[in-house]
């Protein structure tokens, strides 16, 4: 009778190890059969974002066709750029003429998950903000681009009377 029992309570546990794979086995088939509409959807959202972001961008002050001549001098990044190249039609970039906007629209084509801090206090305050909340490698590298950039400052104005050194502030 003891045999029996086990077996029973053997065969009990085989069939609810059974069920368990087999429901492993259909959630996994599942998540397969959606992991295309998953990656659709995440296109669309994608899309959606610089859309949303072009619609907040004020409009320009001359129409798209008239700058065009102006424009042939303009550095490549600063030109308007299509936000997918997959469609069929060219969907112009941000008609800003703000530079800002104009590169943060190249950075979220280029990364729509790409994220902006707001820096509203004087510039050394954002500068503070910045360092905190920067990596240590993007941060040195930022001072880097920061050295250069005042070089070509430097380099584009020179200065006719001698200025006193701005020390640098240790932190």
């Amino acid at each position: 009778r003891s045999a029996l029992g086990r077996k029973a309570a053997f065969s009990a546990l085989s069939i609810l190890v059974a069920l368990l794979i087999a429901g492993q086995a259909v959630t996994v088939y599942f998540v397969y059969q959606q992991s295309g509409q998953i990656s659709k959807l995440t296109k669309t959202s994608q899309t959606l974002q610089l859309e949303s972001l072009q619609r907040k961008l004020p409009p320009s002050a001359k129409p798209m066709n008239k700058m065009r001549m102006a424009m042939v001098n303009m550095p490549l990044a600063m030109r308007d750029l299509p936000l997918a190249p997959s469609s069929d039609r060219m969907i112009m970039g941000p008609v800003s003429n703000k530079t800002e906007d104009q590169v943060k629209h190249l950075l979220l084509q280029a990364d729509p998950r790409k994220m902006f801090p707001e820096l509203k206090d004087d510039l050394m305050d954002n500068l503070k903000h910045l360092k905190k909340s920067m990596a240590d490698a993007d941060w040195k590298s930022f001072e880097s681009w920061m050295h250069k950039w005042l070089l070509f400052e430097l380099a584009k104005n020179p200065q006719k009377d001698e200025q006193k050194a701005i020390p640098a502030e240790k932190g």
